[in-house]
């Protein structure tokens, strides 16, 4: 809740100010350092040290970095005023998350 919730508010900051009728830019390198700080927590969720050393990496967790990223997306079209694409977008990742997971099992 609070990666989707964080997103929506960096979003609303730059529409709030109205910086973004003067300069499209300013909502795009909003997006872009929202997507790379989410894509580092992702990582960071992905890769975990093998060993007591840190050599080697064990790969787990792809489908909660998915989620989070997810959720981050659903903030900034929540943010953006999408909020019927937000809504829509969090059924279908929940209909996946859900029936994927009761696939998987059988």
């Amino acid at each position: 809740m609070l990666v989707s919730f964080g997103s929506a508010v960096l979003v609303l900051i730059p529409i709030q100010l109205n910086l973004v009728q003067p300069n499209g830019e300013v909502i795009d390198r909003t997006l872009q350092g929202i997507i790379t700080g989410i894509g580092f927590i992702g990582g960071g969720m992905i890769l975990h040290p093998n060993r007591e050393d840190g050599a080697g990496a064990n790969v787990q967790g792809l489908t909660s970095a998915a989620a989070v990223w997810m959720t981050s997306a659903l903030g900034i079209a929540a943010g953006c005023g999408l909020w019927q694409l937000a809504l829509v977008s969090a059924g279908i990742a929940f209909l996946i998350l859900r029936f994927l997971k009761w696939l998987e099992r059988l």
